[in-house]
């Protein structure tokens, strides 16, 4: 029997995936069969040791280094993987600013609300409708962006606000573009919980404890749990599923709390 998560003879683009939860889904899809073009923005270094992995994988791989604030960034990241391989099959919409980590940690409000609506929303929601024509045109195709799992019912802080408005925006987008483009295009959202990046390394013991405890399963997710339910949300298994926001939280027992320093 064909496993229904294979991606053979297919080509992905996962945004943002030299690292995290984009590393870990473009591994995912190359282990399923699909050939994969790895971008990212800065660290061209860990974008190709992704590439590496891909090639190890037995899948063929392509990087594309570009910085998703700049519009014409946009363009010329779809120009650039469809001359690498002319059908696109699966578009993931992955990248973000990192907000809480390094020196964006110490930016306004403002300043932060201005990147993460410039990469996490225009960006996701050009990008898709670039793509998502082609698609359409060619007559397949599937587009997965990544929203949050509190976006619907809020979080207290600054940080809350944040993610609340730009990946509500991205899940909502999601939900419309999937009928602007039916039936030939299938487009999805998933909303990852308590995920363990980079930022959960280092997070303080109150934000340690708040994770756990608001997971009704009582762990921290992984990079690898979202990476395998994108896998499912892409392949054939999915087939008559569109226009739905996934989340991947551990089944999240909302509190409202407000967050301690």
């Amino acid at each position: 029997m064909q496993n229904p998560c294979d991606l053979s003879g297919q080509t992905a683009v996962v945004t943002g995936s030299s690292s995290g939860i984009g590393r870990a889904i473009a591994l995912e899809l190359a282990a399923a069969g699909a050939d994969v073009l790895v971008h990212a923005r800065h660290s061209s270094q860990a974008a190709r040791r992704v590439a590496d992995e891909i090639v190890g994988l037995g899948r063929a791989a392509q990087v594309v280094m570009l910085d998703l604030v700049d519009h014409a960034a946009h363009s010329a990241l779809v120009a650039a993987a469809c001359e690498w391989r002319p059908q696109i099959d699966i578009w993931i919409n992955n990248a973000g600013v990192d907000l809480l980590t390094g020196a964006a940690a110490g930016l306004t409000f403002e300043e932060k609300l201005e990147q993460a609506w410039r990469v996490d929303v225009l960006a996701t929601i050009r990008l898709s409708r670039l793509i998502g024509a082609r698609m359409q045109a060619q007559g397949k195709g599937v587009i997965l962006n990544l929203g949050w799992d509190q976006a619907d019912h809020g979080m207290a802080g600054d940080s809350g606000e944040l993610f609340a408005a730009t990946k509500g925006a991205v899940m909502s987008f999601s939900k419309s573009l999937a009928m602007s483009l039916a039936p030939q295009v299938r487009v999805n959202c998933l909303a990852p919980g308590w995920i363990k990046t980079s930022w959960g390394e280092t997070a303080s013991e109150y934000w340690q404890r708040r994770a756990v405890r608001e997971a009704q399963l009582g762990r921290w997710g992984t990079p690898e749990d979202v990476a395998r339910v994108a896998l499912f949300a892409v392949s054939p298994a999915a087939g008559f599923l569109t226009g739905q926001t996934l989340d991947v939280n551990g089944g999240l027992l909302f509190r409202n709390e407000r967050p301690q320093p």
